[in-house]
């Protein structure tokens, strides 16, 4: 049974940390001010405006701030302050019991995905969604974060697309980023998928590469029991000289075209502007037509 955080209320304690690549205290101020603006309480994490080399502080100072915010006492979330790189140099120098007993909200997602994954394996539900940095760059965005952390419902119309598959679904939602998904694999933290509803994105990755890791999850059996297949942002793909010949969309499809579950394309989730938040380890409702999608919680 998927443990769910407490929901906020006005006046509970949200903080916010880096684990990954730095960012400055003018790239994140505008989340605090917003997440005030809600009226809650924010609290920084000591080494979070700290630099080393291109990450947020030092392996040693990441994790720290980490650990300081699975043991906060009274926090009820807290927030990644961006991606990039990094939260895996860290993760296994990080104990996460405590949240056990303590359990919070933990948002973010691209790099994020290590933590997510991670509290998978806890069975603690997290929240997939804009990173502080962020805040300010799409308001729509940003408040379908405020209403998965305040427990409010949402209920999302996608648009159809070709490639989607018909059918309805109910399960857990898991997943992330691709490359992470696909770093993740055969290690502590790999994600299981059987009869859950796998949502995945990803940026800048060259096409083959989308096919190699789509292939490694075939392989390895994650991609066959699924309830179904939600495919988020594949942002700025790249490719060789010579075409690969297929869209990432294309790959993930052929990848998946044996099976008979159903398939939501572009879905607005990942490294894209509107990107809308999703639980993690909650169970949801897909149902994909020819002409529309809905998804709810």
């Amino acid at each position: 049974m998927t443990i769910i955080p407490p929901y906020l209320k006005k006046d509970d304690t949200i903080l916010i940390i880096g684990t990954a690549r730095a960012r400055n205290k003018e790239a994140v101020q505008p989340a605090i001010d917003i997440l005030k603006s809600w009226g809650l309480n924010v609290e920084l994490g000591k080494n979070l405006f700290k630099v080393h080399h291109q990450f947020a502080g030092t392996d040693k100072e990441r994790a720290e701030d980490l650990t300081w915010a699975i043991n906060h006492k009274t926090a009820k979330a807290v927030l990644i302050a961006g991606g990039g790189y990094g939260t895996l140099r860290i993760i296994d120098n990080v104990k996460f019991k405590p949240l056990l007993k303590f359990p919070k909200w933990f948002v973010g997602y691209s790099d994020t995905t290590v933590i997510q994954s991670r509290l998978a394996k806890l069975g603690i539900a997290s929240i997939h969604g804009t990173m502080a940095f962020q805040f300010a760059k799409n308001e729509e965005a940003t408040l379908s974060v405020k209403k998965l952390l305040f427990g409010e419902k949402v209920n999302y119309n996608i648009e159809k697309h070709t490639l989607n598959r018909t059918g309805k679904a109910q399960g857990e939602v898991v997943g992330g980023n691709l490359s992470l998904i696909y770093a993740l694999s055969n290690s502590v933290d790999d994600l299981n998928t059987k009869n859950k509803i796998l949502f995945i994105e990803d940026l800048d990755e060259q096409l083959y590469h989308i096919d190699r890791m789509l292939l490694q999850l075939k392989r390895s059996g994650k991609l066959k029991h699924l309830k179904a297949l939600i495919i988020g942002g594949m942002t700025e793909m790249k490719d060789n000289a010579i075409p690969y010949g297929k869209t990432a969309e294309e790959i993930i499809f052929d990848a998946v075209k044996e099976y008979n579950y159903p398939l939501c394309f572009n879905f607005p989730a990942g490294h894209i502007e509107k990107n809308m938040a999703l639980y993690f380890g909650k169970k949801a409702k897909l149902e994909v037509t020819k002409t529309k999608v809905s998804f709810g919680y």
